[in-house]
């Protein structure tokens, strides 16, 4: 699990041209991490493999957003999300990830694939203020359950009021 590691706010960046990549099981414990992944998370492999991927989990990530992934991904549907992460020691960096289910031969889900890139300046700057609501709403509920909730309305609701889908959302941001 991550550590109860206090926030350096210092933003981690990696090259346009490297991909990180992870796989985990159907339960979302790593089963693969790639040198870059390592590298801006600052574990070794050792300490990853077996590990929830949420051991990279950044606390201000709402927690609707991950909702909204798992939901998607658990379907067998990929989808692109914007998402921030957390370095051991604190530090961050935001990543445009791409989600993936691994199936078996028969079409069964039987892990998850991840890959992600470098995002666009201009696409944070519409991400980070939403982002930043989302997790306001969750954060003013004591009940965790009824602030996830509340916040996946705000998503939605802000989806359906554009008259767009969370993929369509995602690839305006993207082109800008």
């Amino acid at each position: 699990m991550a550590p109860d590691t206090t926030l350096t706010g210092v933003e981690r960046t990696f090259e346009t041209d490297e991909i990180i990549v992870s796989k985990t099981d159907t339960k979302g414990r790593l089963t693969y991490t790639n040198k870059i992944f390592l590298t801006l998370a600052s574990y070794t492999e050792e300490e990853c493999i077996g590990q929830p991927h949420s051991m990279i989990r950044h606390p201000d990530m709402p927690r609707c957003i991950f909702k909204l992934l798992w939901d998607t991904i658990a379907k067998g549907h990929e989808i692109f999300a914007y998402v921030i992460n957390r370095s051991k020691n604190g530090d961050h960096y935001w990543v445009l990830a791409h989600v993936t289910a691994d199936l078996d031969s028969t079409g069964n889900i039987v892990g998850y694939h991840s890959s992600r890139r470098v995002p666009s300046k201009s696409a944070l700057t519409v991400i980070q203020p939403l982002y930043a609501k989302l997790k306001a709403e969750e954060d003013r509920h004591t009940d965790r359950k009824v602030g996830l909730e509340a916040s996946m309305a705000m998503v939605t609701g802000i989806l359906s009021d554009a008259n767009i889908n969370y993929d369509e959302f995602i690839f305006s941001v993207i082109n800008g």
